[in-house]
Formats: C-alpha cells, structure tokens, sequence
C-alpha cells in the first residue's frame, strides 16, 4: 500500500509539475523538514490529486478557479503550468478565469490573466489565437 502510495504521488508530481521553473511547495517544505514535506506531498499529491473521480485537466480547471478567485497568484502559475500538462488549452484556462469575474470580480479576473499571459510567454506560447478554439 505505502509503495502504490509513493508511485502514485510521483507518477501524479511528474505528470502536473513537471518542467516548473519556479519553486515548487514540495521544495519550500522539504526546506525546513523532509518527513512533514513527504507527507503533504503523499496526502496532496497521491490522495488527492491522482484520484481518479474526475480527469486530471478537470481537476486542475477546478484549482485555477479556485485560486484565481482567493487571488493566490504564485500557487495559480504553478497550476496553470499543470493543466497545460495536463491537456488543457489556453484558451480554455483563459475561459475559467473569465468566468471568476462573475464570483470574484473584475480586478481577479485581470489579474488570473496576467498570470496566464505571463505563463504562456515563458512557455512559448504566447501570443495565442483568439479564433483558434
């Protein structure tokens, strides 16, 4: 069970951060203490993240909503660098955002699309083609 817990905490960790340039929480905790960091990342990364109830670019749509709206920018790179992991299109990300207007306002919305920008710019992607999706 432990052993099926680990693979699947870093089968779920390499799948989503894969490539991320900046600083990974996983890193910050192991910082200051490898057993708690390893724990977290086991219980966020291999319980919850790599359940199977819905798909991975679903899950991670769910977390740029989330944090667009609780405007927690650093966490929202680092999952907007996830779900083009995953599979998700920018156009599609940029459509969750806008959709936070509504809950979290115009100034969260401007500002989830900065991050976006900035995302897609260091990933080469950027600029992307309104008519495209």
């Amino acid at each position: 069970m432990k052993d099926d817990l680990k693979t699947k905490t870093a089968k779920t960790a390499s799948l989503y951060f894969e490539n991320y340039a900046g600083e990974r929480p996983f890193d910050l905790w192991r910082s200051f203490d490898k057993t708690m960091a390893k724990d977290l990342s086991m219980f966020i990364t291999g319980q919850m993240y790599s359940r199977e109830k819905i798909p991975h670019n679903v899950r991670q749509l769910v977390t740029v909503a989330a944090l667009t709206v609780l405007e927690r920018n650093e966490e929202l790179k680092l999952h907007i660098n996830a779900a083009l992991n995953v599979g998700c299109k920018p156009l599609e990300i940029a459509e969750v955002i806008f959709q936070c207007s509504i809950y979290g306002g115009m100034p969260v919305m401007n500002q989830g699309l900065k991050v976006l920008r900035e995302t897609l710019t260091e990933r080469g992607l950027w600029p992307i083609n309104p008519e495209s999706d």
